[in-house]
């Protein structure tokens, strides 16, 4: 079986949806694992480190999606790359089906098999695959550190021999 993971292209995107650690599991598992060139860049992975747990670097996206048997991505495919995709594929990233009806509408029309993400349910048994939890918990955390560096006072009480400097309050 294989698996491409494919680069991101929405403008801002710095997340990926394989890094090595869980590549190198894909692969022990018995799946080939190949990526888009410079796949990680954007959250400091270099394509060395994707060889170096088994995954195949390839520069060519057409082909890639021509060839693979599982896409991974974290955002929608544009349209345009649904045709490329093999007959019979299995493609997996948020979709926002409700939503996207023109997209949903030609992953039929191509005979692609899809996983919206966002649609897996919250519950222990898919608990692992639930990337609403994980993101928002990550984005939750992100503001807070962005909100930090942008307040002029510091965020915890802190007592020290030279006095005590009161918390921030933020609410």
């Amino acid at each position: 079986m294989k698996i491409a993971v494919m680069k991101e292209t929405f403008e801002g995107e710095t997340r990926v949806a394989l890094i090595p650690p869980t590549v190198e599991k894909l692969v022990k598992l018995g799946a080939e694992v190949e990526i888009e060139a410079g796949l990680g860049a954007t959250c400091r992975y270099e394509d060395a480190d994707y060889e170096k747990v088994g995954a195949k670097v390839n520069s060519d996206r057409k082909g890639l999606l021509q060839s693979a048997d599982i896409v991974l991505r974290l955002r929608k495919p544009p349209i345009a790359e649904i045709e490329l995709m093999k007959k019979g594929c299995i493609h997996i990233s948020y979709l926002d089906p409700f939503n996207e009806l023109e997209l949903v509408e030609k992953m039929k029309e191509c005979s692609i098999s899809c996983v919206s993400l966002e649609m897996l349910p919250r519950s222990t048994v898919a608990q692992k695959m639930d990337v609403l939890s994980s993101q928002a918990n990550l984005g939750g955390y992100m503001a807070v550190i962005i909100g930090a560096e942008q307040l002029d006072k510091i965020l915890p009480m802190m007592t020290t021999p030279a006095g005590t400097i009161k918390p921030a309050r933020v609410f």
